[in-house]
This record gives C-alpha cells, structure tokens and sequence, in this order.
C-alpha cells in the first residue's frame, strides 16, 4: 500500500496545526491548485508521488481554491497551480505556475530531499546512453543494494535485461516488483515490451520477413509478424507503417488486428514519448476518415 500519512487537504481550521506547526518539523511543500486545472491535477500527481517516495522527508499541503477563499484572499493568489515552500512557519519560497515533475525533482533536492540511489541510476542511464552496458549494470547493482526500495532502479535494470534479450531474467525481476510499480506508466511500457519481445520470438525473424516485404506482395499476416518484430526492437515508426498498410489494404484481417495492435503502441508510447504517439493517432485518424 502506498503511505499517503504526509499528504494532507488543507482548510482553514487545520492550516495552522497541518501547515505551520508542521513547518518547523519537515519542510512543508504547500500547492494552491484548481480541480478544474489540468496542469494543477498533474503537479498534485507528482507532488504525491514524490511524498510517497520521500515519506518523512517533507509533506505535501494541498488547497483547493474553490472551497478555500479565505486562504486564496490570505495568501493573495493571482494564478495557478501557486506552490510555497514552508519552513518554520514562514515563506521560503514561492512560485507561480505549472512545475514539471523534473523540475519539481530538483526543488526537492535543493531541499535536500532526495536518494543517493537516483544519482546512480542517472550515472546508469548516461552510461548506458553511451553504451557502457557494462558499467550501467554496475551502477544500477550498487543502487540496488543501497537502496532495495527504489523500484526505479529495479526498472531501469529489467529494461537493459530486456535490451540484451535476457527476457527470462528480466520477467523474473519485474515478477518480484510491488503492482504499483508494475501498473505506472514505466511498468506497462515494460509488460509490453516484454510481451512483444515474445511475440516476436515465434515469428519467421525479423531477416526474413523482411525480404518478403520488400520482395512485394506480401500477405498481411507477414507484414504484421515483421510490425510484431519491429516493435520488440523500439524501430516503432517501421512498424507503424506494416500496420497501417495492412489497415489500408485489409482492415478486417484477424478481426482488426491490426488496427488494434496500433492502437495498443499508441497507448504505450503516450507516456514517454508523446510526440510519436500523437502523430499515430493522426495517422490512424485519417485512414478512419
């Protein structure tokens, strides 16, 4: 279960005992924000992850404006989300408008909010950038033993695992994470990647059925186990286009099938890569229109 013990909706009657008193123990991270706001909810998602992640470290004080007036008056909120950092009972900063969840990342560790096992788990991911997959597999192994919490790091190892086509290692190391982790949003780009790279083991291969392809006429199953191998591969835009070539000249193969499998990338790549994901669901768009 996660611990939301230091996250707390604030009025007027407890923003003295929650807020203030609070401050003077733990530094208070107070967040002025509108239900109606998208980016007001999205810092709300990300500051309650963040004190569920630092649960101890600094709590997280939230004011919904519309029920709250009289600390909107107080505090004289001109735009939103508004976010104050407290610290025994003052002001110690302040800024308006939306925070990214990076941003809001380095605030907290300019607050001396943060773990050690992430500045491995970055010195990973840049080493692995620079294909070091060595040293990445070291960096995220002494993060690990660390800090066995920081499911994070436990990700990126079943990701390189899944690159190097360890798969049954990596789906025994992703078996062990909490389900909280497996259903966010890294977690189920993992599942899938997992599943495809499966997927794509019992096909022809990749060689293969590629030379039918470009030989032309290929049939739509051929192009869609090639779609199945070019995902496993991250090369998502080649894939995009076996998929939609087979929606173009035979939408009902296997009952959508296809349509359905790129749909189903789509959704996967909307977390971490937006832009591409946008530009499917244009693309799926017009062959509907």
């Amino acid at each position: 279960m996660s611990d939301d013990s230091y996250i707390f909706d604030i009025t007027e009657k407890n923003f003295d005992d929650l807020v203030i008193q609070n401050s003077h123990q733990l530094p208070v991270v107070l967040l002025f924000m509108g239900v109606y706001s998208g980016h007001c909810i999205t810092m709300e998602r990300s500051l309650s992850e963040y004190a569920r992640d630092f649960s101890g470290q600094f709590i997280f004080a939230k004011v919904d404006i519309d029920e709250q007036p009289e600390l909107v008056k107080s505090f004289d909120i001109q735009n939103l989300p508004t976010t104050f950092i407290m610290r025994d009972g003052e002001i110690s900063e302040a800024v308006e408008g939306f925070i990214e969840k990076d941003e809001l990342g380095i605030l907290l560790k300019g607050m001396g909010i943060y773990r050690r096992s992430d500045e491995l788990r970055e010195q990973a991911r840049e080493a692995y950038s620079q294909g070091d997959v060595a040293k990445a597999v070291q960096l995220l192994t002494e993060a690990i033993q660390s800090d066995p919490g920081n499911v994070r790091v436990a990700m990126d190892m079943v990701q390189i695992m899944i690159d190097l086509n360890q798969l049954e290692q990596a789906t025994g190391l992703f078996n062990r994470l909490p389900d909280s982790a497996k259903s966010s949003p890294m977690g189920k780009a993992l599942v899938g990647q997992l599943t495809f790279r499966e997927l794509a083991a019992k096909t022809q291969g990749k060689e293969a059925l590629l030379k039918q392809v470009q030989a032309g006429g290929a049939e739509p199953q051929t192009r869609f186990d090639l779609a199945l191998c070019l995902i496993a591969e991250h090369d998502y835009p080649q894939a995009m286009q076996q998929l939609l070539a087979i929606i173009e000249q035979k939408p009902q193969f296997k009952e959508g099938a296809a349509r359905e499998l790129a749909i189903t990338v789509t959704n996967m790549l909307e977390a971490n890569e937006p832009q591409m994901s946008q530009q499917f669901r244009r693309q799926l768009a017009n062959l509907q229109n």
